[in-house]
């Protein structure tokens, strides 16, 4: 993965572009701290590209919750899992 200042976007565009097209994804940085993440695209593919972004944040922010839900001793995944399960069979043997 290549990393640019985003300085570069100004003083040396091509560079940023050239690696852009060749690798498919630039890391932007700003005073030395990864800000953007740039990736090729094209006309065909820039829906796709768009949702799968947005899907893959929805998850990093469901993946936060979670952890910080963990973190507050609320329920994990399995204590959940088993408590559906719990409820699911006492609805059957009624």
């Amino acid at each position: 993965m290549n990393f640019f200042a985003a300085r570069d976007l100004r003083t040396q565009p091509k560079n940023v572009w050239n690696k852009l097209q060749a690798d498919g994804e630039v890391v932007i940085t700003n005073n030395g701290h990864p800000t953007a993440l740039m990736l090729d695209i094209t006309d065909d593919n820039f829906e796709e590209m768009v949702n799968a972004v947005r899907q893959a944040r929805a998850m990093i922010a469901l993946n936060t919750m979670r952890k910080k839900a963990s973190e507050r001793g609320f329920m994990s995944d399995e204590e959940i899992e088993s408590e559906i399960a719990d409820y699911r069979k006492e609805k059957r043997e009624v």
